[in-house]
């Protein structure tokens, strides 16, 4: 999915251009502008709303799953410095109970991935690390949840926007076989309900990939920090000589 960010790049500048001359000359007097929520207010129910309501659900549902995750690694974030720090002074003082406790009372997969190391101690450095391999690779998964989702309407909206155009391309030359002339009046509306729809269904796609590479770098910088102090955790183990007691 990460592949597809330089052709949604690509169609947000398209989005971009058709709506400029909409915001542009949006005026209703010398004193009142329309903005530009209230452009793509208007777009939006000018186009057909059997296609704009099913990309306006994508737009929900899919802000919600990212809203979510937001929230949620956020929470997950620790100081991992000050929290190595701790356990240090605690094993230093020969209380390893006292380290564990303190990571069971830290809320986020850092301090349970170095939970589940600092509690394979007995059985070795060894055991540490394939503790510490295994209960990550639980943790990332955890991390990752919900992105499959907002993946999904991130490629399904312009799906629908697109079917939305063909829809409405077939719609108005019904309406010229119809009307028996390829007159503009004849065909311009039909035509301009159907690119409405693409341009929503990309602009839709647009936020939520923003938001999707905005999780996704936190769940990196997330995991980067799990391993780099996974690895000072086996460094305080071994300084404290934790594996010989």
């Amino acid at each position: 999915m990460r592949k597809k960010l330089n052709v949604l790049t690509t169609w947000a500048i398209m989005a971009i251009a058709s709506l400029m001359p909409y915001a542009l000359m949006a005026q209703e007097s010398d004193t009142v502008k329309t903005t530009l929520f209230q452009v793509l207010k208007e777009k939006f129910i000018e186009g057909d709303w059997r296609f704009m309501i099913l990309v306006l659900v994508c737009l929900i549902l899919g802000l919600a799953f990212c809203i979510e995750r937001i929230i949620t690694l956020n929470i997950a974030s620790v100081n991992t410095d000050r929290l190595l720090t701790k356990v240090d002074s605690r094993l230093a003082e020969g209380d390893r109970e006292g380290a564990l406790n303190t990571l069971r009372s830290t809320t986020g997969p850092t301090a349970s991935v170095l939970y589940e190391g600092l509690k394979s101690a007995d059985d070795g450095p060894e055991a540490v690390e394939k503790a510490i391999v295994s209960y990550g690779s639980v943790q990332m998964g955890l991390l990752e949840k919900g992105l499959v989702w907002i993946s999904l309407f991130i490629a399904i909206a312009p799906m629908l926007g697109f079917m939305g155009t063909v829809i409405g391309m077939i719609g108005a030359f019904d309406d010229i076989e119809a009307a028996g002339d390829i007159s503009p009046t004849v065909v311009a509306g039909g035509i301009k309900v159907a690119l409405l729809t693409t341009v929503f269904g990309l602009i839709v796609a647009i936020i939520l990939q923003i938001f999707y590479n905005l999780i996704v770098s936190k769940i990196d910088s997330l995991v980067l920090k799990m391993e780099e102090a996974s690895i000072g955790l086996v460094d305080v183990m071994a300084r404290n000589n934790v594996f010989r007691r």
